[in-house]
């Protein structure tokens, strides 16, 4: 009967052992794989490395109208006491208030809000921390890549929604703005939005059938952008297939479209291994004729922000991080970027004058000319 006893203690202490321990639990929010797979895979990854720790739930696909919904996810994490921390991404409306009700009611809790869609000043008054990629810095970066490829023209869609966010219409600004002192002609294409009425197959449709419109139109040397995660991979298929450039994915990363565009399978053991993952890409688009055409950041950043999050979240909760230390922020976030790939470079900065808002920045690279 000991030896029995023994034995099945012996069990529950590898099992447990299998997870890291935190000693609470954090809340993980996300959209499905449907709306942006690369926070739900980095919710998996927590999850594989806490346990039952994390409690991943995740928001509607059509969260615009069912915003009581997504406020209702989050709340309820709030109930079990254990939960001492609640990480969101992507930040969708609703967020705030969600958090404000949380807040009520539960003031120890700790919330990091991921590339938010509401506008700095009011997602910054309730979350602890927001991690975003730097929006604004980015539409600079993007036209000086599109220069780089030998783009003359910069197709820029978008929809009326996200141009209401503030950041991505600051983005928008400066790309045209920017691509005009550049000498390169840029154009606003109003694409339907994949929440309305045609919903994200016609969004996609359209994509699939406007590329080459454009490029009958601009020639060749005409590079894409899209403002939404749901056209990308037809974004990508579409220049596949009938030329141009893809300047880089609205959320960076190098699994963001690119696997279902290029028909890849990526194995379970390398789901997280970006060098492995950007090589695989790379020889892919180089057989498709792509070379030199598609570009992205080597570092997943909705993943990475997932991941980092929880990270940031548990040392704010245990007293060992505070919301707007920016170095030991960056520590972290860089940390955890190295995991996935290691020779990430991220910069990063504030959004003035909101000193919890944090704007991540990272070096391009294009498939067939950089080496991986």
């Amino acid at each position: 009967m000991m030896k029995r006893l023994l034995v099945v203690l012996l069990a529950v202490f590898m099992l447990s052992s299998i997870f890291a321990a935190l000693g609470f639990k954090i809340g993980v929010v996300t959209g499905t794989v449907s709306q942006g797979e690369d926070e739900y895979r980095g919710a998996e990854a927590v999850v594989k490395k806490y346990g039952k720790e994390i409690i991943h739930v995740t928001y509607p696909d059509k969260f615009m109208q069912e915003q009581e919904t997504t406020i209702a996810r989050i709340v309820e994490l709030a109930y079990d006491p254990q939960v001492k921390a609640i990480v969101i991404c992507q930040a969708v409306p609703g967020t705030t208030a969600a958090i404000r009700r949380v807040k009520e009611m539960r003031k120890d809790i700790v919330f990091v809000a991921a590339v938010p869609h509401e506008d700095p000043a009011v997602i910054s008054s309730a979350a602890d921390v927001i991690l975003e990629v730097d929006t604004p810095g980015r539409g600079k970066t993007i036209v000086e890549l599109a220069k780089k490829m030998g783009v003359q023209t910069i197709i820029h869609y978008s929809f009326p929604r996200h141009m209401s966010y503030q950041l991505l219409a600051q983005r928008k600004d400066i790309m045209e703005k920017t691509a005009k002192e550049m000498g390169i002609n840029f154009v606003f294409v109003s694409a339907p939005d994949p929440l309305g009425e045609q919903g994200l197959t016609g969004a996609q449709q359209f994509i699939l059938e406007d590329v080459p419109r454009q490029l009958a139109k601009y020639g060749p040397k005409t590079g894409f952008f899209s403002t939404n995660c749901g056209m990308q991979e037809p974004l990508q298929k579409a220049i596949l297939k009938h030329g141009g450039y893809y300047l880089e994915p609205c959320c960076p990363s190098p699994t963001h479209g690119f696997p279902g565009s290029l028909g890849i399978s990526i194995p379970e053991d390398k789901k997280g291994d970006m060098t492995y993952i950007l090589r695989v890409v790379n020889q892919k688009i180089i057989e498709m004729g792509g070379a030199g055409r598609f570009a992205t950041w080597p570092v997943p950043m909705n993943m990475l922000f997932v991941e980092a999050g929880v990270e940031i979240a548990a040392k704010i909760v245990q007293k060992k991080l505070s919301p707007t230390n920016i170095n030991g922020i960056k520590l972290v976030v860089t940390e955890t970027a190295k995991t996935k790939y290691p020779k990430a470079e991220l910069q990063v900065r504030t959004l003035d004058p909101f000193k919890n808002y944090y704007m991540f920045i990272h070096k391009s690279v294009i498939f067939g000319v950089d080496k991986f």
